[in-house]
């Protein structure tokens, strides 16, 4: 499909890319902003992932049942939904 100027939109969408790959150019954040983001972001070592997991397995467990049971409920109410749709129709 031709635009209102008469330019092919995919040439039009090109012709704004090579305008902003022009226009735009990477920016260097101040040192001070890239330490104080360093010392909030923590990455833990494997060993803490694994503990924290293993003294939470049990909640991890509920949680996944949990997940589950909702959607065996909400597969049960589209089910019993079609089957009554199903058989006003039929």
């Amino acid at each position: 499909m031709v635009s209102s100027k008469g330019k092919d939109p995919e040439q039009e969408l090109n012709e704004l890319e090579a305008h902003l790959a022009g226009t735009l150019r990477p920016v260097t954040p101040p040192r001070d902003v890239v330490r104080r983001l360093r010392e909030r972001i923590h990455f833990p070592q494997p060993h803490e992932i694994a503990s924290h997991l293993r003294g939470e397995w049990r909640k991890m467990f509920l949680v996944l049942g949990g997940v589950m049971s909702g959607f065996l409920v909400l597969i049960t109410v589209a089910r019993a939904f079609f089957y009554l749709a199903g058989r006003r129709h039929g």
